[in-house]
């Protein structure tokens, strides 16, 4: 099955909008499943590979040297990903949304980072706490760009998987 990804300004059409809430809905399962372990680091892990090699023990891509129009059409990819990613965010929100269950913050960012993992895009899990009054909120970031509502300020950052 081929993902969605949802780069134009455009709504999708019917059939990719049904695939793509589909998919939505079986990676939240997925991590309600997986996020049981009692090592949420391991278990994040498991998520972001999906059974796949850690990103580091994949073989390194040959790199020739960079020319300006290499340059040009890197930055025009990286920003392709970072629209694909907010688009990804707020489709998810909006099916995530509309079901009785917890699907909070952290459920939400895990569901987006294993959907943005299957599609190639890099991204960071960033876990923040505010210690007066206490609260944690989880966000997601593509290129240093957060994708789902940063954390207010008054929260330091504690972990950034």
């Amino acid at each position: 099955m081929n993902p969605i990804t949802p780069v134009n300004l455009d709504k999708l059409p019917p059939g990719p909008r049904l695939r793509l809430t589909a998919e939505v809905l079986r990676t939240y399962a997925r991590v309600r499943w997986v996020m049981r372990d009692p090592d949420a680091e391991h278990a994040v892990g498991r998520l972001r590979t999906n059974g796949r090699p850690p990103a580091d023990a994949r073989e390194p891509a040959e790199h020739p040297e960079s020319t300006e129009q290499q340059d040009l059409a890197a930055a025009h990819e990286q920003n392709l990903e970072l629209l694909a990613a907010w688009r990804l965010a707020h489709a998810t929100g909006r099916v995530l949304e509309r079901l009785p269950s917890d699907s909070r913050c952290l459920f939400r960012s895990l569901t987006l980072m294993c959907m943005l993992e299957r599609r190639g895009i890099d991204q960071t899990l960033v876990v923040a706490v505010r210690p007066q009054p206490f609260g944690a909120h989880a966000w997601l970031e593509v290129d240093g760009q957060p994708v789902l509502p940063e954390a207010d300020p008054g929260y330091e950052r504690l972990l950034e998987l």
